[in-house]
């Protein structure tokens, strides 16, 4: 079943780093919107309340077979991150989403769609197809929100063809500022979406105040958040949209599961 279509949250990314870019799954009650300001220079957005998508049952006790395969590839995957370092146990929950699917065609700006709650532990995944309806367009992409508070602060993560791109948003202090590496380039590269769909399997992994981006399975980039930051919130599904051409930046987003730490 395909998830609904959220109402338009905008976000703007005005980012001066990216002018020459631009010259250059537990069912848990959504947070309740409120009216809250963009990063300076933007007009105010207006959040709303978006849907929810739906969760795949797990498997029954007496689970067929195709389930049980897909349980022991799943902790297999969480036990591999585990022995790599990049989680605090192996021992945790997975939750499977329905396919997401959103067109969105305003540029430099981002909408979302809730996940549930997560703590500090916890990663997502999914795989990632994106394309667009503007050959020189900006930054643009899918991507997975987390930490996303009542006041809509929260940490964006978006697959761009050519880079990471991390943001800090801080409704509060009202700024979008992009989160650089700790270790790793952030850097990958893929064909223009506009010439064809662009696909690579996508991960975040957090752990305390770490976070991993696996693109394909291999690390680009390790950040380091903020330690006043609370990382506990909820999770989101994003589309950002690097132009205002015809459907924008189409986003879809399959095999998409959430483990969390027990």
């Amino acid at each position: 079943m395909q998830p609904q279509k959220s109402n338009p949250v905008l976000m703007f990314i005005s980012i001066l780093m990216f002018v020459s870019l631009a010259c250059s799954t537990s069912v848990a009650a959504e947070p309740t919107s409120t009216s809250t300001p963009n990063p300076t220079s933007t007009i105010t957005a207006t959040p709303t309340k978006t849907p929810k998508p739906t969760t795949t049952p797990r498997p029954t006790r007496t689970p067929n077979l195709a389930a049980t395969e897909r349980m022991d590839d799943l902790n297999a995957e969480a036990k591999s991150y585990f022995d790599l370092g990049y989680l605090e146990t192996a021992n945790g929950k997975f939750t499977e989403y329905d396919d997401y699917k959103d067109e969105w065609a305003q540029l430099g700006y981002y909408q979302w769609m809730y996940l549930d709650e997560a703590n500090s532990d916890f990663y997502m995944s999914g795989h990632f197809k994106w394309a667009s309806a503007y050959r020189s367009s900006d930054i643009s992409g899918c991507g997975f929100l987390f930490a996303i508070q009542e006041n809509n602060d929260h940490y964006a993560v978006f697959l761009d063809r050519s880079k990471i791109l991390f943001l800090d948003s801080n409704q509060t202090a009202s700024y979008s500022r992009p989160v650089g590496t700790t270790r790793g380039t952030g850097v990958v590269k893929f064909g223009n979406p506009f010439d064809s769909p662009v696909e690579a399997d996508f991960t975040i992994i957090v752990k305390g105040a770490y976070t991993y981006v696996l693109v394909d399975g291999e690390v680009v980039g390790e950040y380091t958040l903020a330690q006043s930051r609370l990382i506990g919130g909820y999770l989101g599904l994003s589309t950002l949209s690097g132009t205002n051409k015809d459907f924008g930046t189409r986003c879809e987003i399959s095999d998409l599961h959430v483990w969390m730490a027990e």
